[in-house]
């Protein structure tokens, strides 16, 4: 029987694949989003999309919210959720991985959110800009020193996922795995391809939790300040449950270096390839926040999230039923000629930058957004300062992810040509 399962499932998902790649190869965008060679370059797509308006619907049915007007109403209306409001309206598969607040609707979103607000406190933000300074610095004293270097496996991974494991209070001999679990979740925001790719990110998600479970009976018998101490807490007091509790340490590992490690690949890649603005930057290292804001809002790391209609609504005009699903394309609403002036011209110096959604909207806005910027900033400063001379040696791979705008490898030099 359970191969016969394996077997059905998987027959599922790879007709749901073929399904999406038809229809991408006869022309619906939405699809091609998807889907090689058009998700490696989203922009144009994104574009063509736009030109048809604010909302689209996809040729399987579901709504596109393109425009950056249409895409923040959705986000910030709490018509909307992040499940469907009634069990009878989500469908098969729904429930690949819980990640704990990021996957629920009120009231639960809002209890178990509370109890991870402290952990991104200023006081916490204070404290640990100085740690993040000295670790930027140390990375770059062991890249530079070799001249040519991969900008992901050398700085952009290895920075947040020790910012991220610190303030977790995770031990630093378990740094190496997390790169292959954080891709393997990281890639269930897309949906399981097949029935081995289901296994690999529960399997992924089964070594984090026997992690989780062997530091929360260390913190209980030794509590920290951190993280993991706190919720350990939480749960024995009754607040969380053993399950609630994994899951959200696996959101805030996954979430608290996901987004860092491709903000600073995605910057540094559209900085090197816009040389003026590198140099602009060198030039005014004060600039690095506003070119966190810019990049963000050019090339963000996550491009899309998705809503529940929980009754029937409008949005602009649009009519919206109960229970649909609407598809909302954070990196289309960066590239929105009607927001932004000349939106496909990166600029470190443009006022507006900030005023982009790349951390959603609305009560699911990143709860670690403070992070990430400052983390970002710091980052940039440093490879301004320290590698002025740096440039490609190399093409930037990308992951072969849709949610996920992230770069697999980045070969950069500062040897001279």
């Amino acid at each position: 029987m359970p191969a016969l399962n394996t077997l059905s499932t998987d027959a599922r998902l790879r007709l749901a694949q073929a399904t999406t790649w038809f229809t991408a190869r006869t022309g619906d965008h939405v699809t091609r989003l998807l889907h090689h060679p058009w998700r490696t370059d989203p922009y144009p797509t994104h574009r063509r999309m736009r030109a048809q308006g604010p909302f689209i619907t996809s040729r399987l049915g579901f709504l596109t919210a393109t425009t950056h007007d249409a895409v923040q109403h959705v986000l910030r209306d709490r018509t909307f959720g992040v499940r469907p409001f009634d069990p009878a309206d989500a469908p098969p598969g729904l429930d690949v991985l819980d990640l704990s607040f990021l996957t629920r609707n009120p009231p639960e979103h809002t209890r178990l959110r509370a109890l991870a607000r402290p952990a991104f406190s200023p006081r916490h933000l204070e404290r640990y800009a100085v740690q993040i300074e000295e670790i930027a610095h140390e990375l770059l004293d062991k890249a530079l020193a070799k001249g040519r270097f991969d900008l992901m496996t050398d700085f952009a991974q290895p920075l947040p996922i020790i910012v991220i494991t610190r303030l977790l209070g995770i031990p630093d001999d378990d740094h190496a795995a997390f790169v292959a679990l954080g891709e393997t979740i990281g890639s269930s925001l897309d949906g399981p391809r097949s029935a081995r790719h289901l296994r690999r990110i529960h399997t992924a998600a089964a070594h984090l939790d026997t992690m989780f479970d062997r530091l929360m009976a260390q913190r209980r018998a030794d509590p920290r300040d951190d993280v993991i101490s706190t919720l350990t807490a939480a749960t024995d007091e009754g607040g969380l449950t053993p399950a609630d509790m994994r899951s959200m340490c696996r959101l805030l590992l996954i979430a608290g270096f996901e987004t860092t490690v491709n903000l600073i690949g995605n910057g540094t890649a559209a900085l090197l390839r816009h040389r003026s603005q590198w140099d602009r930057l060198i030039a005014d290292p004060d600039l690095a926040g506003n070119a966190v804001e810019e990049i963000l809002r050019y090339d963000p790391p996550v491009q899309m999230t998705s809503r529940w209609a929980g009754h029937d609504t409008s949005i602009l005009g649009h009519g919206v039923r109960r229970g649909q699903y609407v598809l909302c394309l954070i990196a289309s609403a960066g590239r929105d000629p009607d927001h932004y002036t000349d939106p496909d011209r990166f600029d470190i110096t443009r006022a507006d930058a900030s005023d982009h959604l790349a951390f959603s909207g609305g009560i699911h806005y990143c709860l670690g957004a403070p992070l990430a910027r400052l983390e970002g900033r710091i980052a940039l400063r440093a490879l301004a300062a320290r590698a002025p001379h740096l440039r490609p040696a190399g093409t930037p791979a990308h992951r072969p992810t849709t949610t996920l705008r992230a770069l697999r490898s980045f070969p950069v030099t500062t040897e001279e040509g």
